[in-house]
């Protein structure tokens, strides 16, 4: 048995890795490519039904997923555009949810209100990887890409406690407004307080315990785990405590990792999550054939025909929901005029598309119960299958035509403007390496030619000849190399330190600050491993 899931497992591996391969060839995102060759995967006779298993995905699959995303997010975009990230990680997926609750129990017979909730919840959260995946391959403004990664973060909370509240209404009949709003709002700040409150239990055992690269890595697979397990073991959100200990980890990796740590948990990050990915959406596309048994006295040209008109809604309710959220507020709120360049309709519209549909939600479908009440959960199989037609349409229609669009909508980048900014960082490091160089070997500058050249090429910003100074074939002597190389790591400090004042002073973007860093941590890198 062990060997058969292990055999299965690997099998998974390799075929997903194959198939992104060929997805990258014809240009197709890979969560697109995937669901659907594993929709065509499934039909293969002899094919053996995986089930995907909810516990599976929320415990194994989503906690990493979510930490990766938290990490990647910088909080100074998130808290710049908390906005409207909040009006579509909480306001669009109650709309959304309520919208569809009203539509499936008007339109689907015998189909509760309560029941259209529990619908609601499943399908509102759109997926993050999807849609990033999809904006890598074109050009977006910056503030597109944030608002879409931030959303994804609380979506998928939100989502879920709306979900919990319709499955506790259905099965115990009574709503009460006020009580959910309450229960709403504590499993929110609980998970947030719990998240915190590991991430700094974390954050000092990174800190102040002697680790090592390896350590730092594991425990940075480890901390999203305790973090999901201890505020569900609570009934608080999960996914919240993630994307709080995320973000907190994240703000604090400066200060806690070494250059080697960053390195090394990146490289294995990228490959995990990478992996992980694709596993899940291979198995969506997977699941059909379990999602089409027991759709009892439904035909499937009704469950089609509902999948369809409900497919259409939630791409309509968002469009509907996202040009009122974006302008309604700054027409009413001078503040938000003032602080905030007015959005074009083009940015506007990329983001109200960008709405594909996830692991999320068929983890949802799937986590409702076989049995309520001693009988079989009414329509629980009509649930799953028109979540999975909701997915597998947002992603094919709105993933594959989301390229096509932004090239016809051409639009400018109205975000950050990166390369004044990269000159001017290039020009406060290269001023105080100056400073030091002149402080700390000063006679060397004088007296040894490599010193000398170093000194110009901060002076000109001008391509770096530290590498070929390094194998002049009439170096005087190995001490003199040694401490050339050991000025030049003492320099890499110090230009951390000037990052981390222009992170304070918020003069330039977290994305290049940490491009920065990664170019200093290769850097540093070389030279400590140079003979």
């Amino acid at each position: 048995m062990i060997q058969e899931n292990l055999l299965l497992i690997i099998s998974l591996l390799f075929v997903v890795s194959m198939l992104t391969m060929v997805s990258e060839k014809i240009g197709v995102s890979y969560p697109i490519f995937l669901v659907i060759a594993g929709l065509l995967i499934s039909f293969i006779p002899g094919m053996p039904h995986m089930e995907l298993a909810p516990d599976l995905v929320f415990l194994i699959f989503l906690p990493p997923l979510l930490y990766m995303a938290a990490w990647n997010t910088s909080w100074k975009d998130f808290w710049n555009w908390k906005r409207p990230i909040l009006m579509l990680s909480i306001g669009l997926v109650v709309f959304t949810a309520t919208a569809v609750a009203y539509l499936s129990h008007a339109m689907i017979p015998g189909f509760t209100l309560a029941m259209g909730f529990v619908l609601g919840g499943v399908i509102s959260p759109p997926d993050a990887v999807a849609a990033t995946s999809v904006l890598q391959s074109v050009k977006v403004p910056k503030r597109v890409v944030t608002i879409l990664e931030g959303e994804s973060l609380v979506n998928d909370a939100s989502s879920l406690i709306v979900f919990r509240v319709a499955l506790a209404t259905v099965a115990t009949g009574k709503f009460v407004l006020w009580k959910a709003g309450i229960d709403f709002f504590t499993v929110s700040i609980m998970g947030i307080v719990i998240g915190l409150a590991i991430g700094h239990i974390l954050y000092f055992v990174h800190r102040f315990f002697p680790t090592t690269p390896s350590i730092d890595t594991a425990l940075t697979f480890i901390t999203p785990y305790l973090m999901y397990i201890a505020a569900e073991h609570f009934h608080f959100s999960g996914v919240l405590a993630v994307v709080s200990g995320g973000l907190f980890l994240s703000f604090r990796a400066h200060e806690i990792f070494s250059y080697q740590s960053r390195m090394q948990a990146t490289y294995v990050w990228e490959t995990v999550i990478f992996l992980l990915n694709g596993i899940v959406f291979i198995m969506i596309g997977l699941q059909l054939p379990k999602v089409m048994t027991g759709l009892g006295t439904y035909t499937i040209q009704e469950v089609i025909f509902y999948s369809i008109v409900i497919s259409v809604a939630s791409i309509l309710i968002r469009i509907i929901w996202v040009f009122p959220a974006t302008y309604l507020p700054r027409l009413l709120f001078k503040s938000i005029r003032e602080k905030e360049k007015k959005p074009s309709w083009k940015t506007v519209f990329v983001v109200a598309w960008a709405g594909m549909r996830g692991v999320v939600s068929l983890a949802s479908a799937l986590s409702i119960p076989l049995i309520l009440n001693g009988a079989s959960f009414p329509h629980r199989n009509l649930i799953l299958f028109i979540t999975f037609v909701v997915i597998l349409f947002t992603l094919v229609l709105q993933g594959l035509s989301l390229p096509v669009i932004l090239r016809w909508l051409n639009i400018e980048d109205d975000g950050e403007n990166l390369e004044e900014q990269n000159a001017m960082m290039n020009s406060r490091l290269a001023t105080v390496s100056l400073d030091y160089m002149q402080s700390n070997y000063d006679g060397e500058i004088q007296e040894f030619e490599p010193f000398r050249l170093l000194k110009d090429r901060y002076e000109k910003i001008i391509q770096m000849a530290d590498a070929k100074m390094l194998h002049l074939e009439d170096t005087p002597s190995k001490s003199m190399v040694r401490k050339y190389r050991t000025m030049l790591v003492e320099i890499i400090d110090v230009k951390r330190v000037e990052i981390q004042k222009l992170r304070r002073e918020r003069v330039c973007s977290d994305e290049l600050i940490k491009i920065k860093e990664r170019e200093l941590d290769l850097e540093e890198a070389r030279l400590r491993k140079s003979p």
